[in-house]
Order: C-alpha cells, then sequence, then structure tokens
C-alpha cells in the first residue's frame, strides 16, 4: 500500500511539474530526410529538429487527435514564426494538418515540402516550411516517416471556438490556400517553393493557390482576408508596418505553381485593388462565380515600404486568405 501511495505521489508531481506536456495520442514514427545532408532527423534538448549533425538523438513523432504532432516529450511540433522553423516546444499547440501519406511521404496541409538550411553548428541543418531569404545554401527536402502511412488525408477538424471580437469566424465549409508561393522581384528567377506564410514586402509578394470543389458549382466564390489583432492568435503570429500605398491583390488567369519565380508568375486576370490593412478587420476582396474543379489563384503585393508576413493559420483567431464558396 505504501508502494502505491509512493508511486502516485511521484505521478502526481511529475503532473504538476509538466502541466504544458501534450499527449501522443496516435501513431507513432521516426523521420528520414530525403534531400540536403540526408539521414534521419534527430532533435536538440530544446526540441529543434535537425538533420546532418552527430551526437543527436532520433526524433520520435506522433500524431494526436487535433491533427498536429508531437515528440517523445510531448512537445508540440509547430513551424515558429517568422521564419517557419519546423520545431517542437513545450507548451505549444502543434501546427494542425499533419499526416503521413500513402507514400510514407510526412505532409502538412497537402504539402510535402520542406526545406533544409545550415546552422553553422557541427554540421546541423534546421528544417523549414519555406527557405530561408537571403540564405542561399537553403535546399528542398521530403520527410519520409517509417510508419502510420494514410491512404487520404484526414478529414479537416472544425475550427476551435474563438475568442470573442475576432474580425470574422469561419463557416464550417470553406477553402484553405493549398499552395503559397513567395516570389522576389530582386531575384526573378529565383524559385523559393512552397510556404505556409504569406509575405509581401521588401521585395517579396505570395500567390495564393484555392482549390475550388466541384460542389461550389453555381455559387459565389468571396475571397476574404483576415487579420486579427497579435494578442488574438493561438498558433500564429504576423510581422506588420504599412506606409500610404497599403497592399493590393489580383486574380491570375492561372494558378502557380511549387516552382514559380517572379519572371514565370502567370498574368493578372482582374485587379482587385489596394486595400489599407489594419489589424481587427476582415477584407472582402473579391466575389465571383466560383471555378468549380479549378483552380483558383490570388496574388498579394506590397505598395511602398509596406509590409506583411503572417502565418496562414485557421486556429482562433483566423488569419490569412480564405475563399468562401455561397
Amino acid at each position: 500500500m505504501k508502494a502505491f501511495i509512493a508511486a502516485a505521489a511521484a505521478l502526481l508531481t511529475t503532473a504538476i511539474a509538466n502541466p504544458l506536456v501534450q499527449r501522443k495520442t496516435g501513431c507513432c514514427f521516426h523521420v528520414t530526410a530525403n534531400g540536403g545532408p540526408g539521414g534521419r532527423v534527430q532533435q536538440l534538448d530544446d526540441g529543434q529538429n535537425r538533420i546532418g549533425q552527430s551526437g543527436l538523438k532520433d526524433g520520435e513523432y506522433c500524431t494526436n487527435s487535433q491533427g498536429g504532432l508531437v515528440d517523445s516529450n510531448g512537445k508540440g511540433c509547430i513551424f515558429t514564426p517568422p521564419t517557419a522553423q519546423w520545431q517542437c516546444d513545450a507548451g505549444a499547440k502543434p501546427t494542425p494538418g499533419a499526416y503521413v501519406d500513402a507514400a510514407g511521404v510526412l505532409t502538412y496541409n497537402a504539402s510535402t515540402q520542406f526545406w533544409t538550411c545550415p546552422t553553422g553548428d557541427n554540421g546541423g541543418w534546421n528544417i523549414y516550411g519555406r527557405p530561408l531569404l537571403g540564405e542561399p545554401k537553403c535546399v528542398p527536402v521530403k520527410l519520409l516517416a517509417d510508419g502510420c502511412n494514410t491512404p487520404e488525408p484526414p478529414a479537416v477538424v472544425s475550427p476551435p471556438s474563438r475568442p470573442s471580437q475576432c474580425p470574422a469566424d469561419l463557416p464550417k465549409v470553406y477553402e484553405f490556400p493549398h499552395l503559397i508561393v513567395p516570389i522576389s522581384q530582386n531575384e526573378p528567377s529565383k524559385s523559393y517553393g512552397t510556404s505556409y506564410n504569406g509575405t509581401a514586402g521588401a521585395g517579396i509578394s505570395s500567390l495564393f493557390n484555392f482549390d475550388i470543389p466541384e460542389s461550389a458549382k453555381g455559387k459565389t466564390c468571396n475571397v476574404k482576408f483576415l487579420f486579427p489583432q497579435q494578442r488574438q492568435l493561438e498558433t500564429s503570429a504576423y510581422t506588420f508596418s504599412q506606409d500610404d500605398g497599403g497592399f493590393t491583390m489580383a486574380m491570375l488567369k492561372s494558378p502557380a505553381t511549387e516552382t514559380t519565380t517572379y519572371a514565370s508568375a502567370p498574368k493578372i486576370q482582374h485587379d482587385l485593388g489596394t486595400f489599407a490593412l489594419t489589424p481587427s478587420s476582415a477584407f472582402d476582396i473579391a466575389s465571383i462565380s466560383c471555378p468549380a474543379g479549378e483552380k483558383l489563384s490570388v496574388w498579394l503585393q506590397a505598395v511602398g515600404s509596406s509590409y506583411i508576413d503572417f502565418f496562414q493559420d485557421f486556429n482562433p483567431c483566423p488569419i490569412g486568405l480564405y475563399v468562401i464558396a455561397q
């Protein structure tokens, strides 16, 4: 009896000491990088995921009931703003949309593209959701899991309840961008691949692709930009400054691809106007007849010295570009 009480007390002490540890509720796997230095994805003690660095332990990742990943220490795996570095932090709510596809490739929100960039620390390379601007040695990488394959993506989890005073709530059915591609007018021939962030300013702009389902036939597609205050965000963040120029948006004649550059960007079909973006606001960008079964692509650019970089996220409060069919 004394032994049982001691064990229970030890468990209680552990729970109190680690109130921010996430529960591992699903399938667990290890990851191998295909690209860059290659090899097993390993971890520093602080949860940074790395490849190519000796002396580290292999990372183990488990799915949770919210469609995110936690590591073997119960830390939530996220893309940290503003660089979108993939790491697992104590107390962090895991970035949703993670699963292992039928081919065993780790996927986030329908994208299998990651990037790895050298750290200068014992041969280690960090992993990112998009390349680091100004770091020429970043290379694309795919992350291969040794288990937990699923034949199709998990169903999209409805957004959690939102704090009061969000600029707008998302309906049950909406379209999240399936591809975000940054391009640079300063490096017009360079392909930066995919991103989880929307960025506009300092020569960078972003292309957003939306896959419009067949069920939207005969409906109106409303393009909206949701921009909460920083304090209202739970799993996102942004950097923002604006001069008198604001930001422009345009509908493109054809969709972007993962390799689109500034020089190869699709032509503009409709200029949607200039917008003075202000936090705590929701903006109606455009309303068009839904191109059912096709892709809809929007180009976000900054004017003058305006700048925005945000992690597109549907969690409270939702932030970024969305398409709502009505």
